[in-house]
């Protein structure tokens, strides 16, 4: 789980731990004896399960969304190895998406727009370097384009109309963002968003940066590789496995099942 830091008010994890004590009081009132026949108890099952599931649905996973590739798509072709850098929420599940991708060579979580001097996680988690939660993809542009990527960054990896925010996570350092390294890059993201946004493939308009990479800074060795690591940490498995399981459903070609993990390289 994230270490604690006391100038975040409520980092994932914790977030996640309390949620059996905001519904506790729901549960309660559900193991109390219930009468058929009375209006109030009927009442208070229908409060108890409101107030249940309103908690619930308030941290759910961002919901994964069928989108088309992008129409200035570039073809495979071999190549030097290329990087690109994205944020979309906790890095987490952005670098657990990104190592079931066919051509995928390497994914790091770490963080990108802000100063080198405070690119550590209880710094970023203030909300206030500059810095996003993001992840460095190095792929085989023989195996797979930077389209496909993009395409499963909006698809999968992260809800693009949230703004600096993902799911239960709030600030800045959780915006979605895209950092380019060169004028390639930029156009075919820039494309490609307006592109989404004319097809009106989500219901609200995206609101993803396009900044120029100033640098990428690897996070601590015990962010990298979380959700493999973690798949049973309540926040990883209710937020992040489910994006896992819609790459397969949703795109079956650039899925593999075997992640390509930083730490068996």
């Amino acid at each position: 789980m994230r270490r604690p830091t006391p100038v975040r008010p409520m980092a994932p994890a914790s977030v996640m731990r309390y949620i059996p004590i905001l519904i506790s009081p729901a549960i309660e009132s559900l193991t109390m004896p219930i009468s058929l026949t009375s209006p109030r108890s009927w009442l208070r099952l229908a409060a108890a399960t409101y107030a249940s599931m309103s908690v619930l649905m308030a941290y759910a996973a961002e919901p994964a969304v069928s989108i088309p590739a992008p129409q200035s798509e570039a073809a495979r072709a071999p190549g030097a190895p290329q990087k690109i850098v994205l944020a979309g929420g906790c890095f987490w599940g952005v670098q657990g998406v990104f190592e079931h991708l066919h051509g995928v060579l390497r994914a790091v979580s770490g963080y990108a727009g802000g100063d080198k001097s405070t690119a550590e996680y209880e710094l970023v988690s203030t909300g206030s370097t500059g810095h996003a939660e993001s992840v460095e993809i190095t792929y085989d542009p023989q195996q797979v384009t930077l389209g496909d990527i993009l395409h499963v960054f909006f698809s999968v990896a992260h809800d693009p109309t949230q703004l600096n925010q993902q799911g239960p996570d709030r600030g800045t350092q959780y915006r979605s963002a895209i950092f380019y390294s060169d004028d390639a890059q930029r156009q075919l993201a820039t494309a490609y968003i307006a592109q989404l946004d004319k097809a009106r493939v989500f219901k609200q308009p995206i609101v993803t940066k396009i900044d120029a990479l100033k640098g990428f800074y690897p996070a601590e060795a015990y962010h990298q590789d979380y959700l493999s690591r973690h798949p049973d940490q309540p926040y990883i498995a209710y937020n992040d496995l489910p994006k896992i399981r819609e790459f397969q459903r949703l795109l079956p070609a650039l899925y593999v099942s075997k992640p390509v993990t930083v730490g068996a390289l």
